[in-house]
């Protein structure tokens, strides 16, 4: 049906339902000119009479019963849609995607102060290492690992990373026990790899001047989390951000391998979507109480490393994932 049909259909069912010209005209912000003109059209294109005009009253001829009945049920079902559409658009209802250990470690422990702060809103968290097809999938926002800049989508970083190689209290005190010189230390220490994150072994060690690793990594995982958790029991020493490890860096169970070693910022997690869904009220108020969450505890973090007598160097490695086919972070 062309738009200019459909028009006079809008025009013809307005009129049926509020019963006259000048009530349609109200309810479509029209002339009850505009609203005849468009019901002499429709009448001419059918070639039939959908009103009997007696005086100022208009009642439906037969054929315009049959046409009532069918777009006066087709036009309440869009309407229906329609405000539901509305009323979804304005509601606190949002579902976000986000990496599983991010998830887990960072934006999970979180969310209590989130309900707190927005005690009426219903959150639907879906963590899983796949970016989201906002074309195809109902997920008003992702909370993506990686540097940025997906095309064609609004992307804000809302969590610095902060990267550094990290133990437990009792692998460090074997890494002692090798020799004095951290770079001596890790030459013969076993490394866990995170094999999805931004700053991996491969380049950390080079960075650092440190030659003849051990580089077969007997243990390689693609969630953070199970890196760290391996890490904290003992078995090696993980190069691994502070979002995923920074509770047990407070309590301990994790602790720097060196103060030689710069601790590495960068932009780490990025809240991603259509630039329309910037346009629901849900979506901009967990933007900001992201971004603002996110803001505070890396200055936390930065605070802390730098009590432990860190420096912290930002750097954004050169080229990640223009030659490296295994650039997919969103695992992490």
């Amino acid at each position: 049906m062309s738009d200019f049909k459909f028009n006079s259909m809008t025009h013809f069912e307005a009129v049926a339902r509020l019963g006259g010209v000048a009530k349609a005209a109200q309810e479509l912000r029209v002339t009850p000119s505009a609203v005849s003109q468009q019901l002499r059209l429709l009448e001419h294109q059918l070639g039939v009479r959908l009103f009997q005009r007696e005086k100022r009253h208009l009642s439906l001829t037969i054929d315009g019963e049959r046409l009532f009945q069918t777009t006066t049920q087709a036009f309440e079902s869009i309407r229906e849609v329609r405000n539901a559409i509305v009323r979804q658009r304005e509601s606190f209802q949002l579902s976000v995607r986000v990496s599983p250990s991010f998830g887990e470690k960072w934006l999970a422990p979180r969310l209590a102060e989130f309900s707190k702060d927005y005690p009426s809103w219903n959150l639907r968290v879906d963590a899983t290492p796949n970016f989201s097809d906002f074309e195809t999938e109902v997920i008003d926002l992702d909370l993506r690992y990686g540097d940025g800049g997906w095309a064609g989508l609004y992307s804000d970083c809302v969590v610095n990373d902060l990267i550094l190689p990290m133990c437990s209290p009792s692998y460090l005190t074997e890494l002692h026990a090798i020799s004095p010189d951290p770079r001596e230390q890790l030459r013969h220490a076993r490394l866990i790899d995170s094999v999805k994150a931004y700053f991996r072994w491969d380049y950390w060690l080079p960075r650092n001047a440190i030659q003849g690793a051990r580089m077969t990594y007997p243990y390689r995982f693609d969630r953070s989390s199970m890196s760290v958790q391996l890490a904290k029991d003992g078995a090696g020493v993980v190069l691994e951000s502070t979002s995923i490890a920074f509770e047990d860096l407070v309590s301990g169970s994790l602790v720097p391998v060196s103060t030689e070693f710069d601790v590495i910022e960068f932009p780490g997690y990025w809240l991603v979507c259509p630039s329309r869904h910037m346009n629901r009220r849900a979506v901009r108020l967990f933007s900001e109480w992201v971004s603002r969450i996110g803001k505070r505890d890396t200055d936390l973090a930065r605070h802390f490393l730098l009590e432990k007598q860190l420096h912290i160097s930002f750097e954004r490695r050169p080229h990640f994932g223009a030659q490296d086919d295994r650039a997919t972070p969103m695992a992490y």
